[in-house]
């Protein structure tokens, strides 16, 4: 019986690396829009204002109208940050284009400095990205010390493009949604006030059973 040696056509082995290279790049261009979503998910939002994101602008507008609406300030506290969140005024009414400072005020009502960074979102939705701020607290990190209560500033207009919407031509009303989260790893424990005679009902238990 004899021995057959089989011949591998070169074109196939070519074919074949051909193959395996595309599928390793393919899963190497996954990993890497894995890892590249969440960054360049955040740029969308800025730049086109989706999910109400609100635009960050360096230069204040240079065109007013004569045409007012409202914006309301919401605030909100989250994974149980002890801090009062507030804004000074619920509402302003203002000129479309006009350029206006708000505040809102946090106070640390626990015992020990704690840490919080904000989120914002303004409603309705398409408004996000006709809400242009020129200074605001957003995703910075704040610490306060025990019963320390900042003032933090928000300078902000309403593009006057948002009147070329046909979306917003009812709406009235603007919110300005922030909310408070605790920085990972700072979110305080609260320890349970100490009753007194505790310490000795304890002890004369230990004795009692030891």
């Amino acid at each position: 019986m004899s021995n057959q040696t089989q011949t591998v056509d070169p074109k196939k082995q070519s074919s074949n690396r051909m193959v395996a290279g595309m599928c390793v790049a393919f899963v190497g261009g996954m990993v890497g829009m894995a890892y590249a979503a969440v960054p360049l998910y955040a740029m969308f939002c800025q730049i086109t204002g989706y999910g109400g994101t609100t635009q960050r602008v360096e230069q204040y507008s240079d065109k007013i109208l004569d045409r007012e609406i409202t914006v309301r300030f919401d605030a909100n506290v989250s994974g149980g940050l002890p801090w009062d969140f507030q804004p000074v005024a619920r509402d302003v009414q203002i000129k479309i284009g006009e350029t206006k400072q708000i505040h809102y005020t946090a106070t640390n009502t626990f015992d020990t400095p704690t840490q919080g960074r904000a989120t914002f979102n303004v409603t309705p939705e398409i408004a996000g990205a006709y809400f242009n701020k020129v200074e605001c607290f957003c995703f910075t990190d704040t610490t306060l010390k025990p019963g320390e209560t900042l003032d933090m500033p928000v300078v902000f207009f309403v593009d006057p493009e948002i009147v070329n919407l046909p979306e917003m031509k009812d709406v009235k009303t603007i919110t300005l949604s922030y909310t408070f989260f605790p920085i990972a790893g700072e979110k305080p424990v609260a320890v349970a006030p100490k009753v007194d005679g505790e310490a000795n009902n304890v002890n004369s238990d230990e004795k009692a059973g030891g």
